[in-house]
């Protein structure tokens, strides 16, 4: 099915949006939205002051979406994230009162600082699209995205995310300092407020739906697809890894193919796609043994490795 003009101008104009916000990170709001149409979730590790929470902010007005904000700390509890049943004396019966879950964007700051407890609360959310308080089950709104972020210079206070939430995280990234005249550029703006308050909508939630499903019908062909699959399985078999990316990740790495492709407008996988979005859909999920540690070996090194393993095909198999 070719890519449908309606779809691209509208993800053209939410672009330009985040852009006008969070200047000289194109690539990494491309990533962003990428996530979003492959209906994933999304990990920002990146110091603070960088723009993180603008940037999610500022998604969520451009869609007309619901948005809401966790400041996680150690004394989060799970029910501050997914709701609570409270009791009414006078109906004699308990009512739902939702939690900050209940919404299309969540933003979980400095995720790294809840408890493992809590953490845990997210699993259903980020995989169910659901939460369940005292036997009963609720849906979360459609569409529904998480966006974490967390530090990676300050490690006290702070919980490591267990590989199964790292799973789940479909793209790991990071926006950076921005240079000296993008910067520059930064401060004039704010010299009138946040360049946030006055972005208008250009699209609404229903919208986006539509596209995550046009998003399904992308084509990948046998040759990509197995050249994505040689590279998801080399990292289980290589040397200095214990843990290599899982099935759930090899699903989420064609998912995140084809939401990028469909952002440079084709309607068909390249090998190259692959290649470009390997290192944020995989080297997050790569768990290296002790020994390789030591040895100052990254993911990031492991996952080059393989891709200069790994033939890539000549053919797309359209």
């Amino acid at each position: 099915m070719p890519v449908r003009k309606e779809s691209i101008q509208i993800i053209s104009a939410v672009r330009s949006n985040l852009e006008s916000c969070i200047m000289g990170k194109s690539f990494e709001i491309q990533l962003l939205l990428t996530a979003l149409l492959a209906g994933g979730h999304v990990l920002i590790e990146d110091v603070p002051g960088t723009g993180k929470t603008q940037l999610i902010k500022a998604l969520s007005k451009s869609m007309r979406g619901e948005y809401r904000r966790i400041q996680c700390n150690p004394d989060i509890l799970p029910s501050d994230i997914t709701g609570v049943s409270v009791f009414h004396p006078k109906d004699e019966r308990f009512y739902f009162r939702p939690g900050p879950v209940m919404t299309n964007i969540l933003l979980a700051d400095e995720i790294n600082r809840a408890t493992t407890k809590t953490q845990s609360a997210l699993l259903e959310v980020m995989e169910e699209r659901s939460v369940t308080v005292d036997g009963d089950t609720y849906d979360l709104p459609h569409p529904f995205m998480l966006c974490a972020t967390q530090n990676p210079i300050d490690f006290e206070g702070t919980y490591t995310l267990p590989e199964a939430q790292l799973d789940r995280f479909m793209l790991k990234i990071s926006l950076g300092y921005p240079d000296k005249e993008i910067e520059k550029i930064l401060l004039k703006q704010h010299q009138l407020g946040q360049p946030v308050d006055r972005l208008e909508s250009v699209t609404h939630m229903d919208q986006i739906s539509a596209i995550q499903q046009e998003i399904k019908e992308v084509f990948i062909g046998d040759p990509v697809m197995d050249y994505l699959l040689d590279v998801v399985r080399q990292t289980r078999s290589h040397p200095s890894v214990l843990l290599g990316a899982s099935p759930r990740a090899a699903i989420s790495f064609m998912m995140a193919v084809k939401a990028f492709a469909f952002l440079q407008e084709r309607d068909y996988v390249l090998p190259d796609d692959v290649k470009t979005m390997a290192p944020y859909v995989i080297s997050h999920r790569i768990v290296l043994r002790p020994e390789s540690r030591l040895d100052s070996m990254s993911s990031e090194a492991v996952l080059n490795a393989v891709l200069q393993q790994v033939r890539v095909p000549v053919s797309m198999g359209q």
